[in-house]
C-alpha cells in the first residue's frame, strides 16, 4: 500500500515524534514526584539512557512507547507500508532494550519497564504509578507494567 502523503511530509512528520518527554513520561514524573520521589532523567552513563534514574533507590525507569518497542498490546499495529523494514527496526529496538535492561541488572541497578498503554488512559494512570511507587520501596529487582 502506498503512503497517503509524500515523502517529504512523511519525514516531516516522523522528525517531530520526540523520543524524551514524551506525555507518558511526563505523567509518570510527575506523579512520582507528589509521591515525595527525587529521580535525574535520561541519564547519558547508563546503559539505555534510562527515563527516570532514582540513585537513592539504585533503581532505573523506562517508559516504552507501544509502538517503537513493539509491545503487543492493543496500541501496536505493524504498519502495512514497508513491513520488512519496521520489522527490522522495531526487532532490533526489542534487541537493544533487551540488551540494556540486562547490563543494569548485571551492574546491580533494579530495573522497570513502564507501557504505554499502563499510563495512557486517566484510569489507568493512577494505578500504574502507584504500582510503579509500591516496587521501588520493595527492592525487588524487576517490574514490568502493562495496560
Amino acid at each position: 500500500m502506498a503512503d497517503v502523503v509524500d515523502q517529504a511530509t512523511r519525514s516531516r512528520m516522523m522528525s517531530g515524534i520526540r523520543g524524551k518527554n514524551t506525555r507518558p513520561e511526563l505523567v509518570v514524573r510527575k506523579a512520582l514526584h507528589a509521591r515525595g520521589f527525587r529521580y535525574r532523567i535520561h541519564v547519558k552513563d547508563l546503559p539505555g539512557r534510562p527515563d527516570l534514574v532514582l540513585p537513592k533507590h539504585r533503581a532505573a525507569i523506562f517508559v516504552h512507547g507501544c509502538f517503537w518497542h513493539g509491545h503487543g498490546c492493543p496500541l501496536f499495529k505493524w504498519p502495512s507500508s514497508r513491513p520488512e523494514f519496521w520489522r527490522e527496526k522495531i526487532g532490533k529496538n526489542a534487541d537493544r532494550d533487551a540488551r540494556n535492561i540486562q547490563t543494569l541488572r548485571d551492574s546491580g541497578w533494579r530495573v522497570a519497564v513502564l507501557w504505554e498503554c499502563a499510563v495512557r488512559s486517566r484510569d489507568g494512570a493512577p494505578l500504574a504509578v502507584e504500582r510503579l511507587a509500591s516496587w521501588l520501596v520493595s527492592g525487588e529487582a524487576w517490574m514490568e507494567i502493562r495496560g
